[in-house]
């Protein structure tokens, strides 16, 4: 990773800030915002729908191992075995690193989750998790900037002072546009600049207030950015650990991310005191429609690259950890059964994790369906018991302190919106 200094910052600006209108990749410190103090938020994005039998397997469920076929993963304590967590529910076996968080109380599991869309394409899948809707682009909003214009307007000091949400990566998500100001934070592949080369942009741009301003607030949020990230080293994915996506095409060398330096510079970014408080991030690698695997193949290495994630956001955070809660979501599951090449087709249901030190977890969170034939969805999803937005919508009242109007009006609108889900957050 490239650390954010004065002659690194120009080739931000150049890129991810320049998607919010030469936003500053990281804003000033200044005071918190008292309507959310202390708490952080996490959304992790698995995008291209992850197969969430494999991940939580209901390994006790009577017609799980025959409607799985060469897909199912065995009991627990036999070679490969899942990893048990309620005597029903068994953790795939790549995500051993966070296993143990399940009997700490800070990993919890929601099954057979959905949001409302049912028509399996990627798109339309993705926009509407992110929109907060009932429709596919029916807003070019996301949920989470709504929820944080509810908190201070997006700005920790009210004003003009350091902003709530961050993007992780090289574009903000759709779930992080809005009116709401956010920042955007990505290692940069450009080569960096003279050390002068600021002082002379800056003085070049004097006579223009908007690239003037944003330059300046950009160079002001740098030693922030040196302060979190300071003993960070490069971040540049060794080789095999780039993620395929659709259609066979890996991410551009200069985007590949390690995971572990991935979570822990996050992680460090949150956990400073003049840093955001919301974070969002995308990991691609889960449209498995081809060898997906079970304890190796596709699957495996995306899950192991989640566990990885995961478990180095904890350590960035430290003492953080106790006040964040993480989300892990995707935009659909894949069917129930394999197909034949031996991985799995767009579906419905799927599971949700919940981690974090604020996280009333060691539960699986299950209006369990069933997988008998007469049980799946169209004859071949798991069926959908759960609303997805019912989970957010009780982190972001129960963790983040929206109230229920700004829930059910603006964060996430349109009728037939789901209750909170009550108990998710610690007391």
């Amino acid at each position: 990773m490239t650390i954010l200094n004065r002659r690194h910052l120009l080739a931000h600006l150049g890129g991810a800030a320049t998607l919010m209108g030469l936003s500053p990749i990281l804003p000033p410190r200044v005071g918190f915002a008292r309507t959310l103090g202390d708490q952080r938020f996490v959304l992790i994005v698995l995008r291209g729908g992850m197969d969430g039998l494999a991940a939580v397997a209901p390994y006790a469920d009577r017609d799980y191992a025959s409607l799985r076929g060469r897909l199912a993963l065995p009991d627990p304590n036999t070679q490969g075995g899942v990893l048990d967590l309620d005597g029903f529910f068994g953790l795939n076996p790549a995500l051993a690193e966070i296993h143990p968080w399940y009997k700490e109380g800070q990993l919890l599991v929601a099954h057979a989750v959905a949001t409302p869309y049912r028509d399996r394409s990627h798109f339309d899948g993705q926009d509407l998790l992110e929109n907060g809707t009932l429709t596919p682009h029916g807003t070019a909003s996301g949920w989470l900037n709504r929820a944080i214009g509810e908190l201070g307007g997006g700005r920790l000091d009210g004003s003009g002072g350091r902003r709530l949400g961050l993007a992780v990566g090289q574009s903000v998500p759709l779930v992080l546009r809005g009116g709401a100001p956010v920042a955007s934070w990505a290692p940069s592949p450009l080569k960096e600049a003279d050390g002068d080369f600021l002082d002379r942009v800056a003085a070049l741009y004097a006579n223009d207030p908007l690239l003037a301003n944003a330059l300046k607030a950009g160079i002001d949020s740098a030693s922030m950015a040196d302060h979190a990230l300071a003993a960070d080293a490069d971040m540049g994915m060794p080789p095999g650990m780039e993620a395929p996506m659709e259609g066979g095409a890996t991410t551009p060398k200069s985007l590949r991310l390690d995971p572990t330096q991935l979570g822990t510079s996050t992680g460090r970014l949150l956990a400073d005191p003049g840093g955001p408080r919301v974070a969002v991030m995308d990991l691609q690698g889960w449209d498995t429609h081809v060898q997906q695997g079970t304890t190796a193949g596709r699957l495996a290495g995306a899950l192991g690259n989640l566990s990885k994630v995961l478990v180095a956001l904890r350590t960035g955070l430290g003492p953080a950890w106790r006040q964040t809660v993480v989300a892990v979501v995707t935009e659909f599951g894949r069917t129930a059964r394999p197909n034949g090449t031996g991985g799995t087709d767009h579906g419905t249901a799927t599971a949700a994790f919940l981690a974090g030190g604020a996280i009333q977890g060691g539960r699986v969170l299950a209006d369990w369906p069933g997988l008998a034939d007469g049980r799946l969805y169209q004859g071949r999803d798991l069926a959908p018991t759960q609303d997805l937005r019912a989970v957010m919508k009780g982190i972001l009242r129960d963790h983040l302190g929206l109230d229920q109007a700004a829930l059910d009006k603006a964060v996430f609108p349109g009728g037939g919106t789901p209750a909170p889900l009550r108990g998710l957050i610690r007391t």
